[in-house]
């Protein structure tokens, strides 16, 4: 197992790669070169195999991540009633479909009955999830009933705009496409007021 620690503004990113999966992987990435052209022994590819390999199973490793265990470490007994907002939360996740990246921003919003969460977690789930192959749709579902199953609160609401590499590299090669998902539960999906009081703030100029 090897780690690898980055710190970057103060902030440490530590890096865990299992190594058995690295040389595999890097072999097949080799074969992958060698097979649409290229010759994977050049002095500029000679190390790719390996550096694509670290790559993918950083940007998958949500898989080893239980969002709902985030969540639950940093649960507070709180008597707080009112919309709780962490908005404009970076994505950078894998369609499952061509590999090709979606990046966006997230919006989540809860309403808290009897518990709160640390703030940073919200954004830990939504990365937790996103660092696996994904359709948007469905990320913003699994966010949405983490939330929802972990502090049970009187509701959840999950934005997410997204700009898809597959749409704007192959196929319809469509660069200003944005494209957006939402999913809610409770309060957010019964009562207009409250959705309508959600999509207000997420159009303000809060930050």
């Amino acid at each position: 197992m090897e780690i690898k620690s980055n710190n970057i503004g103060g902030y440490e990113n530590i890096d865990t790669y299992d190594q058995e999966k690295i040389d595999t992987l890097a072999s097949y990435y080799k074969n992958i070169l060698n097979e649409i052209g290229e010759n994977a022994d050049r002095e500029g590819l000679k190390d790719s195999p390996v550096r694509i390999a670290k790559s993918i199973q950083y940007l998958t490793q949500g898989y080893d991540i239980n969002p709902h265990e985030l969540l639950k470490k940093a649960m507070f007994k709180e008597d707080y009633k009112q919309m709780v907002i962490v908005k404009d939360i970076e994505i950078f996740s894998l369609c499952e479909h061509h590999m090709l990246p979606f990046i966006g921003k997230a919006h989540v919003a809860y309403i808290p009955d009897g518990h709160i969460v640390g703030l940073s977690k919200i954004p830990r789930v939504v990365d937790a999830y996103a660092r696996r192959l994904q359709v948007q749709e469905r990320l913003t579902t699994q966010i949405k009933n983490c939330i929802q199953e972990t502090l049970n609160p009187i509701g959840v609401a999950v934005v997410i705009e997204a700009h898809h590499l597959c749409m704007m590299m192959r196929g319809v090669q469509k660069q200003n496409s944005v494209s957006t998902t939402s999913d809610f539960t409770g309060a957010f999906l019964n009562e207009s007021k409250t959705r309508s009081e959600f999509i207000s703030l997420l159009g303000s100029n809060l930050r």
